[in-house]
């Protein structure tokens, strides 16, 4: 099972059933404010759909395809960050991410995505991060720019979202052009 210390404030964990309640809560909780970019919202209506991601999540890990985890800020599970693919043959792996809306603007994500790319460039060995956010998504945007990412350029119309498409932005990170030391 994956468990990985980010610092003394944060951790990244596999999910697992017993988490299932709070992550329906935080997802509830967070609705208006994740529905505006994220097309999965509104398919989770029970602890059950939380349940099911969860099972979804480890089997994925299982056949190495992902690696998702929750954030635990202060022991609390307070978000979901990890890789929602990756790709073995081209060694790389797609950066998702999603935080509780009570607990924005604490520098967490940054601070979890930033253990999340020295973990592929130092335990899977992978070569590029990529991370995809909407274009006018500046806040999910800010997090590969701080951490030095490149904006490789345009999907247009990327993702069907609930009524309409939204354009994707592209960043990407190779391994040898990540520097540790970029701002958490």
């Amino acid at each position: 099972m994956y468990c990985y210390d980010v610092d003394e404030e944060i951790k990244l964990s596999m999910l697992i059933d017993h988490d299932a309640e709070r992550l329906f809560t935080i997802t509830d909780q967070s609705r208006k404010y994740l529905r505006e970019w994220l097309p999965w919202v509104d398919q989770t209506k029970t602890i059950k759909d939380s349940q099911a991601f969860i099972q979804l999540n480890s089997q994925m890990y299982l056949d190495r395809t992902g690696l998702t985890a929750g954030i635990f800020y202060k022991n609390e599970l307070v978000g979901v960050a990890g890789f929602n693919r990756i790709d073995w043959e081209n060694k790389i792996g797609y950066i998702g991410y999603w935080l509780a809306s009570d607990y924005q603007n604490r520098g967490i994500m940054t601070r979890v995505v930033h253990a999340l790319i020295d973990y592929a460039f130092h335990h899977y060995d992978l070569n590029r991060i990529d991370i995809r956010t909407a274009t006018e998504n500046k806040k999910s945007q800010a997090i590969p720019k701080r951490l030095g990412f490149t904006n490789e350029g345009t999907i247009r119309q990327a993702e069907w979202l609930y009524d309409h498409f939204v354009d994707h932005f592209v960043f990407g990170l190779l391994k040898s052009e990540w520097n540790p030391s970029s701002k958490k």
